[in-house]
C-alpha cells in the first residue's frame, strides 16, 4: 500500500481542534440514539434488553474508534473531509438498520458498521505509512482486529436470528476486547498505551459532545412523547421530572466536574491510558444510562400513575445508577477516589429499588430525580467545606 504524498495528520505542536465536519459526522448519531432508545422501549424483556446493549456497544465503538482517528488526522483536509461523508452513509445504514437487525435487516446493520470500521481503518493505513510509522503499525494491528471483527458481524447477519445473537456477542466481544490486549496479532506484536499519542482536549470535547448528542435525546422524548399526548396534572408533572432529571445529569456531568477532570487528563503521565479506560469505556456506560433513562421517561409521561412492570422500574432506576456509576468511575480513573456523592446517590436508588413494586411510575420518576440531586448538592457542599 503507497502512503499518501503529502501529510494528513494534524500539525505537531498545535491543539487538535474539532472541526464542523466531526460535528457534521455527530448528527447522524443523534438517529443512532433515538433508534437504539426505540428498539428499547418496544422490546421489553431480558432478550431485547441484551439485543439493545449489543446494538448499542457496536454503535458507540464506531463513533468512539472514528473520534480516535480525527484525534490523529486533520478533518480540514479534503481527503479526510470526504472520508467523513462517506463514514456517515455507512453510520445511516447502521442506524437505519437498528429496529429490525435481528430480523430481516441484520445484514445491512453488518455491512453498515464492517464498511465504517474497515473504510476508517484502511484511511488510516494510507494517511500513516509515509509520515507516522509507529502510528501505522499500531493501525496494522487494528485493522486486522477490526478485520477479523467485521467477518464475525456478517457471518452473523448471514444465519439465522437465532443463531446470529452468538456471532455478533463473539463479534462484539472481540472488537470491545482489542484497545485492552493492546490490539495484539502475532508477528506484529502488541500496541502499548503509550504509543497512542492522544490530543487530550480533543478527546475531551468529543465524548462531551457525545454526551451532549444522548442528553439531546432525551429533551427530544420529552418533548415529543408530550405534543402526541393529552394534557393534564399527572403528564405535566411527569414532564417536569424528565426534564429535572436530564438536566441533574447535565449538572453532574459538565458543571460539577468535567472541567477539572479535563484539566487532570490532559496532564496525565500516560494520555493514552486514560483516554483507553475513562473516554472509551468509562464513557460508554453514561451514554448507555442516559439512553436508557430516555426510554423510561417516556414510559413516565404516557401512564405516570400506572404501576410499572420490573422492566420500566429497572429504567428509571437503572439508568441513574449506571450513569452514577459511570461518571464516578471515569472521575476515579483522573482522581484520588469514588466521588463520596455517588455513593450516597447509588445507595438511595438502592433503597428505592425495595420499593419500586409497590411505586406507580411516577413516584420511581420523582425519586430517581431527587438522587441526582442529593448527588449535586452533597457534591458542592463537599466542594465548599474548607
Amino acid at each position: 500500500m503507497r502512503g499518501a504524498a503529502f501529510s494528513l495528520l494534524r500539525r505537531k505542536g498545535e491543539r487538535a481542534r474539532v472541526t464542523q465536519v466531526e460535528l457534521f459526522f455527530d448528527l447522524i448519531f443523534v438517529f443512532a440514539v433515538t433508534q437504539i432508545s426505540e428498539f428499547l422501549r418496544a422490546h421489553m424483556n431480558a432478550l431485547g434488553a441484551f439485543q439493545g446493549a449489543m446494538l448499542f456497544a457496536a454503535m458507540w465503538w464506531a463513533w468512539v474508534y472514528t473520534s480516535w482517528a480525527t484525534n490523529w488526522i486533520d478533518p480540514d483536509r479534503r481527503p479526510v473531509k470526504l472520508l467523513m461523508l462517506g463514514l456517515m452513509f455507512c453510520a445511516l445504514l447502521l442506524a437505519a438498520s437498528v429496529p429490525e437487525a435481528f430480523g430481516e435487516r441484520g445484514l445491512g446493520f453488518a455491512a453498515g458498521l464492517a464498511l465504517l470500521n474497515l473504510g476508517r481503518s484502511g484511511f488510516m493505513l494510507w494517511a500513516l505509512k509515509r509520515h507516522d510509522s509507529g502510528n501505522y503499525r499500531n493501525f496494522q494491528r487494528i485493522f486486522a482486529w477490526l478485520g477479523a471483527g467485521a467477518l464475525l458481524w456478517l457471518a452473523g447477519a448471514l444465519v439465522e436470528p437465532a443463531w446470529r445473537i452468538w456471532l455478533w456477542l463473539g463479534a462484539l466481544m472481540f472488537d470491545l476486547s482489542g484497545p485492552a490486549n493492546g490490539f495484539y496479532v502475532p508477528g506484529l506484536g502488541r500496541s502499548t498505551t503509550r504509543d497512542w499519542r492522544v490530543d487530550a482536549p480533543h478527546m475531551a470535547e468529543r465524548c462531551a459532545a457525545f454526551v451532549l448528542i444522548a442528553l439531546g435525546e432525551s429533551i427530544t422524548v420529552i418533548g415529543a412523547t408530550i405534543s402526541e399526548l393529552r394534557w393534564s396534572d399527572a403528564t405535566l408533572g411527569a414532564a417536569l421530572l424528565a426534564l429535572l432529571s436530564a438536566t441533574s445529569l447535565w449538572w453532574i456531568y459538565f458543571n460539577d466536574a468535567a472541567e477539572r477532570t479535563a484539566q487532570a487528563f490532559a496532564q496525565a503521565g500516560d494520555v493514552g491510558k486514560i483516554a483507553r479506560a475513562a473516554y472509551t469505556y468509562a464513557h460508554g456506560l453514561l451514554i448507555a444510562a442516559i439512553i436508557v433513562m430516555a426510554a423510561g421517561d417516556a414510559f413516565v409521561l404516557e401512564a405516570p400513575l400506572a404501576r410499572g412492570t420490573p422492566g420500566q422500574d429497572l429504567m428509571l432506576l437503572g439508568g441513574p445508577a449506571a450513569f452514577l456509576l459511570g461518571n464516578g468511575v471515569f472521575r476515579r480513573l483522573l482522581h484520588p477516589r469514588f466521588p463520596v456523592s455517588h455513593v450516597y446517590g447509588l445507595a438511595g436508588l438502592a433503597a428505592l429499588a425495595l420499593v419500586s413494586p409497590i411505586c406507580p411510575l411516577w413516584g420511581l420518576a420523582a425519586g430517581g430525580a431527587v438522587m441526582l440531586l442529593l448527588v449535586i448538592v452533597i457534591s458542592n457542599l463537599l466542594v465548599s467545606t474548607p
